[in-house]
């Protein structure tokens, strides 16, 4: 092995170091507790050699949510193609929507900004396979069908993520005066009554 690829792979050594020990604190702390300072004292480097990888903590943040939005993307991509008929994959994806943000509550906070700053949408994704892409395509071919094919697609994506952001909202941020069984049932009856309203 060369000089230079040592000196690559020693360098994807240290920001893999740098991105696993600031998921530690994230995980221990919660976003608010990451700084640079910590991450270098925890990995035992200067502060300037987690500014050689990362221009400050945003991009840091930024690059956390960019596997955020990567892997919810998967898992509603995944629910999508279990399904060939669009209302039963607007259900399944709700439900791998709801599913992802309760295991990945971390990813979910930053990408979303719930009580804190979000760190941006979605960014080098293929258009196809993004979350916004996944669900609209499965609400258009509904509309097209329906007895108002002149329906807004834009208008009713939103109104779809606003009933899964704003329930998952108010289960994380511990705002629900209902149990958890029942406040999946209430996102599950929002989407029912959202799908009957596009046919």
């Amino acid at each position: 092995m060369g000089t230079t690829e040592r000196r690559l792979r020693a360098k994807e050594q240290i920001r893999s170091a740098i991105m696993d020990t600031a998921w530690q604190m994230v995980k221990e702390e919660g976003w608010q507790s990451l700084s640079i300072r910590k991450i270098a004292d925890a990995i035992e480097y200067s502060v300037p050699v987690i500014y050689d990888h990362f221009e400050n903590k945003e991009a840091i943040l930024a690059e956390f949510g960019l596997v955020g939005f990567d892997l919810l993307s998967k898992k509603i991509k995944q629910a999508k193609e279990k399904h060939a008929e669009p209302v039963g994959q607007l259900k399944a994806m709700a439900d791998a929507y709801w599913n992802f943000a309760l295991k990945n509550k971390e990813y979910y906070q930053l990408m979303y900004g719930v009580g804190m700053a979000c760190c941006g949408k979605e960014k080098n994704m293929d258009d196809k396979d993004s979350f916004d892409s996944l669900i609209m395509d499965s609400i258009e071919k509904i509309i097209s069908k329906s007895k108002q094919p002149a329906t807004s697609v834009c208008l009713k994506y939103h109104t779809y993520w606003s009933i899964l952001h704003g329930l998952v909202s108010i289960k994380m941020m511990g705002n629900s005066p209902v149990s958890g069984e029942l406040n999946k049932m209430v996102m599950d009856d929002a989407i029912d009554g959202f799908i009957k309203n596009l046919v």
